[in-house]
């Protein structure tokens, strides 16, 4: 709907778009923060803004969105409980609500049913876990992605363990269709079984078309609820004997939902056309604990790989990433695995998929931001209300070593999560204000980083020792027209104008040769195994092919390779260069960011130029990682699809609770993928076969920021990952349970 005249043009810094919808308390209008990422932002009525009780009531729901976070829940990104007019920011999803989508077109097929009801018993799960109850599933307050259900409006719930209703004297808070008796009855006694009773009718509507208490009034409908029985007609078994228990008066006979996800995926048809969306929300996935059991202390994630800044033309495997909410505590346990709690458990046997440990090695969890031993040793706050995070983090020898955004670099104790060093004094680093620190590579015992200052056309490359923390050398490059890139022992930095590259050593800074860049190109630099290769795009006015440059390390001699401008170099694999080409429109221009789909797989021979092609078997899109001939996309609604480099078919495709996730490690000792979400979740999954062995719970306690997931990091049979907020862990996959202790 588009905008009324009198309707702000921007709030909290998001330029308003159009309007979603409007309601008694507030309006949510589709809005774009600066970077271009569309949210769903709901702004309050002025006439409740000063309403005490009301404002409570916004921050309640403020909390409880930013604890849940899933595959099939709206994750909040920001948030102003005090402005004048409280607003708040989350995920936007395209996609009608089921309340539109029934009054549309009419009742759900069955088919579609499943991916429903599979997807709300997933949300409900990670609503529950992080301790709230949602009180208002209802058809309006669920959307209907591409990719399944996405449970939105968490106005009126609350935390399980509080009691304490916000409710006035005679007020009824919710949708009497889709309430449960103890909503009406005693607001206290309302707990995580409320929801499945909410579910059950929800279900009803979504299949029969109507209510199971419909009635002319909400006074008769609410009544109904009470005493009368639903009813079912329209629903046929096994569904209806489901739902019958799910609508049970005594909150007690209702079935759990771990319970709930196995009789729907049995007693719901999956597609016809093998809609991948459906068929992989398997029962298996969905843990066998009850819901309803009390959070308690979970694990934590990995960082290393270093983040390359991606030109907008080069963006084949960027991550847009929002950081969400903070719990921890249970897993998501595939076949075969039981829940460790804190309980240490054996090592693994030799047999075991998974590694020894290294010795003195403990879970622990920690922050970028803790009191070092030496250097810097408090970790410097920056203006008031300045955000700190985005750690990245790389492993080397026994440490973890941790870069960010107005983050300094820090050395952490691998086995321990304690901090050694943090570089410095701050003298020795300047713009450290306003800077994002990356680790680029470490070798040598030099750790190679990047400083970029904000709203500067320079960046700075620092090298520090491993063991001190002392800065080793430094230089200034003007990087807009090439990346910084740590390949072998060298460290490879534009020059001067940019128009060519210089190989340094790592640990002294020594010049080893220097190359001219193609004219009028802008080039970024990819490490492929035993390969260093530049991919340089024309500016305007070129020809529109891709120019890729294969440079010697030993000298910096090159070969060059020509390919179409829409594929991006992935890697090697069977001694061959591996591109993706993206998707092109009707006018031929190429499709680009993070949702933009790829064709087809570009193989070309690096000694001849030779290039083949393979189309893929589907139009894939994600985060996209190519290890062992395979290549792993993950989505942003966390569906994992392994795809073969050499034929383009799908091996497996499954669903998992990973929001955003980033790029996928490969263990192959293992055979095992992990990968980590922005929330700081983290999962497994067996990599020949797609089972999901198991999930973590999100780590990240703040949802203000605005940066993807990391990679998870391997570290001598142990993993190390870290959130978009500064938090930093460690955890044993065979274990993943285990409480960390803090570092």
């Amino acid at each position: 709907m588009p905008l009324h005249s009198d309707d702000p043009k921007s709030v909290g810094g998001y330029q308003l778009v159009d309007r979603l919808g409007a309601g008694g308390m507030g309006v949510v209008y589709r809005a774009r923060a600066r970077s271009g990422r569309e949210v769903a932002l709901k702004v309050v009525h002025a006439q409740y803004a000063a309403d005490a009780v009301f404002r409570t009531r916004f921050r309640q729901e403020i909390a409880a969105v930013r604890k849940v976070s899933g595959a099939f829940t709206a994750p909040v990104l920001d948030a102003d409980p005090e402005a004048a007019r409280p607003w708040m920011a989350t995920q936007y999803v395209p996609g009608p609500s089921l309340a539109r989508r029934i009054r549309d077109r009419g009742a759900l097929p069955d088919a579609e049913v499943r991916g429903l009801a599979l997807g709300l018993v997933e949300a409900l799960r990670d609503i529950h876990r992080a301790g709230v109850v949602h009180r208002d599933l209802k058809p309006a307050n669920v959307l209907l992605a591409d990719d399944g259900p996405r449970v939105i409006d968490f106005g009126i719930a609350r935390a399980v363990e509080n009691h304490q209703t916000l409710t006035e004297t005679g007020q009824m808070i919710g949708t009497p269709p889709f309430m449960s008796p103890e909503q009406l009855v005693d607001a206290r006694a309302v707990g995580p079984a409320s929801d499945v009773f909410s579910l059950g009718a929800l279900l009803v509507y979504a299949v029969a078309g109507r209510g199971p208490f419909d009635a002319d009034s909400p006074y008769l409908t609410a009544y109904r609820v009470v005493h009368d029985e639903p009813v079912l007609s329209g629903v046929r078994e096994p569904l209806r004997g489901i739902l019958e228990r799910c609508l049970s008066k005594e909150a007690a006979d209702r079935p759990g939902l771990g319970e709930l996800a196995r009789e729907f995926a049995t007693a719901l048809p999956e597609r016809p056309d093998g809609d991948p969306a459906t068929m992989t929300l398997r029962a298996d996935k969905l843990p066998a604990v009850e819901a309803t059991r009390p959070a308690t202390l979970a694990d934590p994630p990995d960082p290393a790989r270093p983040r390359r800044r991606i030109r907008p033309l080069l963006a084949a495997t960027g991550t847009v990433g929002a950081a969400v909410l903070g719990l921890t505590a249970y897993l998501t346990l595939g076949p075969g695995w039981a829940q460790s709690a804190d309980r240490p458990g054996p090592s693994p046997s030799a047999t075991s998929r998974w590694a020894a440990l290294p010795s003195g090695w403990k879970p622990w969890q920690t922050t970028a931001y803790e009191t070092a031993a030496r250097g810097v040793r408090k970790a410097p706050e920056g203006p008031d209300g300045t955000v700190r995070g985005g750690p990245d983090c790389r492993v080397y020898e026994g440490a973890v070593y941790c870069g960010g955004y107005r983050t300094l670099p820090v050395r952490l104790d691998g086995r321990t999560g304690e901090t050694v060093w943090r570089v410095g004094p701050v003298g020795a680093v300047t713009g450290e204000d306003a800077s994002t620190f990356t680790i680029l590579g470490i070798r040598d015992d030099a750790v190679l980083v990047g400083q970029e200052p904000d709203g500067e056309g320079t960046t700075r490359v620092l090298a520090f020792d491993t063991g001190t923390g002392e800065r080793l050398w430094h230089r200034a490059v003007n990087d807009e027209w090439a990346d910084v890139i740590f390949s072998g022992d060298i460290v490879v930095l534009p020059e001067g104008d940019g128009t060519s590259v210089t190989a340094r050593s790592l640990r002294t800074g020594a010049e080893r040769w220097t190359e001219r860049l193609p004219a009028r190109h802008s080039c970024g630099f990819t490490e492929t195994g035993k390969g260093l290769y530049a991919e340089c795009f024309p500016d305007a006015g070129g020809t529109g092919e891709l120019l890729v440059l294969e440079l010697d390390r030993a000298d910096g001699s090159t070969r060059r390779l020509t390919v179409p401008s829409a594929a991006g170099l992935l890697g090697v694999s069977d001694g061959r260069l591996l591109f993706l080409d993206r998707t092109q429109d009707e006018d031929g221009n190429m499709l680009i960011g993070q949702d933009a789909p790829y064709a087809r797989i570009r193989s070309v021979d690096p000694d001849t130029g030779a290039q083949s092609t393979t189309k893929l078997a589907e139009k894939y899109a994600g985060v996209v990682t190519l290890a062992d001939g395979t290549l792993w996309f993950a989505t942003s609604t966390g569906q994992i699809t392994a795809v073969s480099a050499r034929t383009g078919q799908p091996l497996w495709q499954t669903s998992t609770s990973l929001e955003q996730p980033g790029e996928a490690t490969y263990d192959p000792r293992a055979r095992v993928v992990y990968l980590a979400s922005a929330s700081g979740r983290v999962g497994a999954l067996d990599a020949r076969k797609g089972t999901l062995l198991w999930e973590t719970l999100p780590r990240a306690e703040r949802s203000d920021t605005d940066w993807g997931a990391t990679e998870v990091r391997l570290f001598e049979g142990a993993l190390v990952a870290a959130t978009p907020d500064g938090a930093v862990f460690s955890l044993d996959p065979a274990h993943p349970g285990r409480k960390p202790h803090s570092g």
